[in-house]
Order: structure tokens, then C-alpha cells, then sequence
């Protein structure tokens, strides 16, 4: 089974080519699968009958995965079964009548336009770190794109003669996504003079540098949106993806369409961006009710 398992993530690696967080997610899915049926005394595939899918789902929603991560399990137990048809190792699928679990929606986390306002001043630009900080969060706020995508970005990532960035998402996928005027004005002057302080007579195209003149973590950048959440005052837990949350509700409170929303974010299905026309219904409800006399 493990020679299988190989088989089939450089499958999705290399022909399908899947996005490297997600080929990692997969591979713990099916290691934990695995086990499962070694646990069960199953060595074959072949042997798997659909109540023994059913037995493992329901064990690990007793080790308490959310919904989200059981579909994904699931979804990667489908992809491995369509590879084994595909390559004739089985003839059908137990999971043929199983269907996806139900994924109860959960709004993301916003925060208000001015809440957004009162972080985005915490930096400053007083040091070169406090420059890449402010131009960091800017471009957060004003692209919504995700931390991977952040520090990823190079040098030749943005155009600076149209004031568009080009992201590559998930799935190696291009995006174009313009960035507004402050964040523009605030990139620039980190590039022209914090940047060459960071870089310590190093050679990368990495755009934002930490002060080893290395590329960031995701951690480090967690621990910097963290601080300045912090240092603004703000009761509420703020993360990175909480920028791109309050990027998307607070164009379609200004009255963007969801399709541009849906391009801006990266999105696949127009339906992962809807989640966030609910925000803004509630924020309405909202509003209605603190100003309207019969509210």
C-alpha cells in the first residue's frame, strides 16, 4: 500500500500538478487511511468494502476533524480510487454511494473598516523594518491576497507602470490583481529604501525580506500581523487571512459583484466567494437596526 501511496502522489505531482500544500494534506489523509486498515488487519485494497469507509469516517469525526477536513479525507480517498480504476489495480470503488459530509457554513473573520484603518498605522516608518511592515500589511488589505502568496511574491511581481500584481495561487495558477494607490505608494518606498537595508549585500528577487535577508515563514508573518493586532488595541483574534476576509466583504459592502470579488480572491467556484455575501447581509441587519427609528 505504501508503494501505491507513492505511486499516486507523484501522480498528482507530476501529472496533475497539484499545489504542494495540498499534495502534503493528501499525504497525511491517506497515511492516517492506511493505518486505519492496517489497524483492521486489511492489507489489500481490494479488500475494502464500503462499510469499512464508513467505519473510518466515523472514527475520525470521533477524533473531532471538522467538516471541512473530513470532506477533504474523503476527497482524497475518491482521487486514490479513481487512480487505482484508472490503472485497472481495482474494479470499483467502495466509496461509489458515499456521499460528501455536510459543511455547515462558518462566516470568516472580518473586522471593520476602521479597525482595518487602525492597524494599518501601527508600523509606521520610522526603520526599515517598520517600512516592509506597513507595505506588507497594505498590500494585504488592498490585494486580499493569502500568506503564501505574499511571501512568494518577487520583484517582478508587480507592475509598477499599471499598479497591477501578478500572484501566482493555488494550483500554480496566475492572477492579476491591481493594488490601489496607498499600498502602491507604500511598496514603492519600502523598495527604494528599506529593502536594500534588509537585503545585507545578498542576491534574491525575493520581495520582502526578514532581517536575515532570507524569504519569510508563514509563521513570521502571523507573529507580525499578531503584534500590530495587538499593539492596535483590538480585542477580537486578527490573522493574516482575516485581511483577505475583511478585503472581500468590505468591496462588496462598497457595491463590487461578486464575479470581480471571485477573480481578485483566486476563487474556482463562485460559490466560495458567496460565503461572504452573508457578511455583508449581517452587516446590514446591523446598521438597520442600530439606525432605523424601528430598528
Amino acid at each position: 500500500m505504501q508503494e501505491l501511496l507513492t505511486r499516486y502522489l507523484n501522480h498528482l505531482l507530476i501529472e496533475r500538478g497539484v499545489a504542494q500544500n495540498t499534495l502534503e494534506a493528501y499525504g497525511r489523509d491517506l497515511r492516517r487511511y492506511f493505518q486505519f486498515l492496517l489497524q483492521k488487519d486489511i492489507t489489500e485494497l481490494q479488500e475494502v468494502k464500503p462499510e469499512v469507509i464508513i467505519e473510518y469516517l466515523v472514527q475520525i469525526k470521533a477524533d473531532g476533524l471538522s467538516a471541512n477536513s473530513m470532506n477533504r479525507a474523503l476527497a482524497a480517498l475518491r482521487g486514490l480510487y479513481k487512480y487505482l480504476i484508472q490503472e485497472k489495480i481495482i474494479g470499483q470503488s467502495p466509496l461509489v454511494n458515499i456521499e460528501l459530509a455536510k459543511v455547515w457554513m462558518r462566516l470568516p473573520d472580518t473586522i471593520s473598516k476602521e479597525e482595518m484603518n487602525v492597524i494599518l498605522i501601527q508600523p509606521g516608518n520610522q526603520t526599515a523594518a517598520a517600512l516592509r511592515d506597513t507595505a506588507m500589511l497594505e498590500l494585504l488589505y488592498a490585494t486580499g491576497i493569502r500568506v503564501s502568496e505574499l511571501i512568494n511574491l518577487t520583484m517582478n511581481s508587480i507592475n509598477w507602470q499599471v499598479g497591477f500584481l501578478v500572484v501566482m495561487g493555488k494550483g500554480s495558477k496566475e492572477r492579476i490583481v491591481p493594488i490601489g494607490k496607498t499600498a502602491y505608494d507604500c511598496t514603492r518606498l519600502y523598495v527604494d529604501k528599506a529593502r536594500p537595508q534588509l537585503m545585507q549585500k545578498k542576491n534574491t528577487d525575493v520581495l520582502f525580506l526578514n532581517r536575515f535577508g532570507t524569504k519569510f515563514t508563514r509563521q513570521g508573518l502571523w507573529k507580525i500581523v499578531i503584534r500590530y493586532a495587538k499593539k492596535a488595541g483590538l480585542q477580537k483574534k486578527v490573522h493574516p487571512h482575516t485581511f483577505r476576509h475583511s478585503f472581500a466583504t468590505h468591496l462588496l459592502e462598497g457595491g463590487a459583484d461578486l464575479r470581480t470579488v471571485q477573480v481578485m480572491l483566486g476563487h474556482t467556484d463562485i460559490s466560495t466567494t458567496q460565503i461572504y455575501t452573508h457578511i455583508t447581509k449581517e452587516r446590514l441587519r446591523e446598521i438597520h437596526k442600530k439606525y432605523h427609528p424601528r430598528g
